[in-house]
């Protein structure tokens, strides 16, 4: 009796043990082994992402300038497509061999028995032609996918484009996983947090081979993606669109703005391309065509390159030089073409005087007084105090400085200071006679063609401006606060008088340097600009054609509108910079234009140089604080 009451108790405890090692394995499996509670949730559970529209970008008119349309991602479940016709299906989807069979095993490593993608971002037309054929191949079905378009077919350095996510986006933001797309470029990657919404999730269960058996706890945890936030651009599309013809045939960029609110109307940058050219699966074979382009189409001109500004530069020098008092508005200098070079003209008996005549020894001889203003009696002391206080002076006009543009990819100019030069002539020392140049604007200042419109937006307004922006409404927030900020320069308001007469002279008196630029019905104010182009071939320095600029704004009471164009290689500005400018400001401010031989002049000119002659853009200088 004790034997069998010993062995009933041996197999009690037995039970009692094997039991406690089954409940407490379980209770680790479940509860603290977080790599089974994934395993246990990925067989029974599927989470679904749901990706969101992306927002609507407006015009300032409410014309859509990018939208959504549906597309069509093509996937495959290996163990149903078994046997299928595989060269029949890679004629179908106009891939190669190759590609199919690549995504056929990466396929079968993922799993067998679920989907994998197999051609993705199929545009609607050529799905109307695949979808009546998919039927002769099982395991294969499509996804709708929303991607965008761009319906004026212009704007394509303004709105940028989308791509799929690379390791390092990832890495750089969690948010993103693989399969994303992300805005690389333009409008679609400044606003990329706006424009992209959330991402919604459904949770569907399945067996243990992956057949789904219906949706987890009825969508209790399901949650809705929410739509990206359309916002508003203060782009005029048409004045774009008709900038962009005006420039075909032509190297350069044009950028306009708004004065009153600092919008930035248009902005061109040529060569351009169709936007829609870097949407769907042809996007990396029609950017590796566009980056093959020796015009460089992908290259923004008007954000990312630098330039001589040439005469329109002066417009800063005579203001400085008003505030300064080493001039008067009615000061006059003679023409001393011995001084330095200047076209036949008589001599500036006043500040709008030199500016209608664009007159360079007028100009460097009130820079000579800006930076030698006897505050030292050492020449060179004397010339690098003024040279600092010239340049904090011309960087309250914003050149060489954070603009604070919503853009990617700006430049900034380069206003050369004392260290700068310093550092440059450390052996020998310098003094205005060493750098006269800038006074014309041929020296070291590089300005960017947004700074420079942005000058014409200053002297419209008499002497502040609001950062140059392209937003214009967020929905739901308006306009960001500091784009509704004034600035204003160290100039004071009053001395913009005799620079505004001086501009309305040049387009609209005979001798002026803009007269292809007037127009009946609007008093343009403007000021030409010709910058020297050089290259060296062989170790010598060839003069090429110069480039044409153009600065202005109208009307001169009350202006709607400023505009900077820069031409390169293209001639004096007076010849074409500013008969373009002034077909723009017509266009916007009337809704047509009304010299047609003008219109036609510009349209039809090729300005484009051989390629030999070429320069690329200078690129932003090292800055010295």
């Amino acid at each position: 009796m004790n034997n069998l009451d010993n062995r009933k108790y041996v197999i009690i405890m037995m039970v009692f043990l094997v039991s406690l090692i089954f409940v407490t394995r379980l209770f680790y499996m479940q509860v603290i082994d977080e790599k089974w509670k994934d395993r246990a949730a990925e067989i029974s559970e599927n989470k679904v992402i749901t990706q969101p529209a992306r927002g609507v970008v407006y015009d300032r008119n409410k014309e859509k300038l990018i939208s959504n349309v549906v597309y069509y991602d093509l996937r495959i479940v290996p163990n149903q497509a078994a046997g299928i016709d595989s060269v029949a299906l890679v004629e179908l989807l106009d891939i190669t061999m190759e590609e199919y069979v690549k995504k056929m095993n990466a396929a079968r490593k993922y799993s067998k028995r679920k989907s994998s993608e197999l051609v993705t971002q199929i545009p609607p037309d050529e799905f109307t032609l695949i979808a009546p054929e998919l039927y002769k191949f099982p395991g294969i079905f499509e996804v709708e996918r929303t991607l965008r378009v761009y319906p004026k077919k212009c704007g394509a350095h303004i709105l940028g484009y989308m791509n799929e996510v690379n390791k390092d986006d990832i890495e750089k933001n969690p948010y993103y996983k693989s399969g994303d797309f992300i805005g690389r470029m333009g409008i679609e990657r400044s606003y990329e947090e706006v424009l992209r919404g959330k991402r919604g999730v459904k949770y569907y269960l399945q067996d243990a081979i992956g057949v789904e058996t219906g949706r987890y706890e009825n969508g209790k945890y399901d949650t809705l993606a929410e739509q990206g936030k359309s916002i508003t651009l203060g782009v005029d599309w048409e004045l774009q669109e008709y900038g962009e013809m005006l420039m075909r045939n032509k190297l350069g960029c044009v950028v306009a703005i708004e004065p009153a609110t600092g919008e930035i109307l248009a902005m061109v940058s040529s060569p351009t391309y169709d936007p829609n050219l870097l949407v769907g699966r042809r996007l990396g074979e029609n950017y590796s065509v566009l980056q093959k382009d020796t015009l460089l189409p992908l290259y923004n001109r008007a954000a990312g390159a630098t330039y001589p500004p040439g005469s329109t530069f002066k417009l800063i020098m005579a203001l400085v030089a008003m505030q300064e008092g080493v001039i008067t508005p009615e000061s006059g200098f003679p023409c001393n073409q011995g001084l330095v070079g200047c076209h036949n003209h008589g001599s500036a008996r006043t500040v709008s005087d030199a500016v209608k005549m664009s007159c360079n020894p007028y100009f460097y001889q009130i820079t000579k007084r800006i930076l030698h203003q006897g505050k030292s009696p050492n020449g060179f002391k004397d010339a690098a105090i003024g040279q600092d206080i010239w340049a904090r002076y011309v960087q309250s006009f914003g050149i060489g400085t954070d603009l604070h543009v919503d853009f990617p990819g700006i430049v900034k100019g380069f206003v050369p200071n004392t260290a700068y030069y310093d550092e440059k002539y450390n052996q020998f020392g310098w003094q205005f006679e060493t750098v006269y140049s800038n006074s014309i604007g041929q020296g070291e200042v590089l300005v960017t063609s947004i700074e420079m419109a942005n000058l014409a937006a200053i002297i419209a307004n008499r002497g502040y401006y609001y950062y140059p922006h392209f937003i214009r409404d967020i929905e739901g927030s308006g306009t960001p606060d500091i784009y509704l900020q004034k600035n204003y320069t160290m100039v004071d308001s009053h001395y913009f008088a005799p620079i505004v007469d001086g501009m309305w002279r040049v387009v609209n008196e005979p001798g002026g340097t803009g007269g292809r630029a007037r127009l009946d019905s609007i008093a343009v104010c403007g000021k030409t600009g010709t910058a020297e182009n050089f290259k060296r071939i062989n170790g010598v320095t060839h003069q090429m054609t110069d480039h044409s600029i153009f600065s202005a704004f109208a009307p001169m009471e009350k202006p709607q509108i400023a505009i900077y164009v820069y031409l390169e290689n293209s001639g004096f500005g007076g010849t074409w910079a500013a008969p373009l400018a002034s077909l723009m400001i017509e266009k916007y401010l009337t809704g047509e234009v009304a010299d047609t031989t003008k219109e036609n002049r510009i349209l039809n000119a090729n300005l484009i140089p051989d390629a030999s002659d070429i320069l690329p853009p200078k690129q932003p200088k090292k800055r010295h604080r």
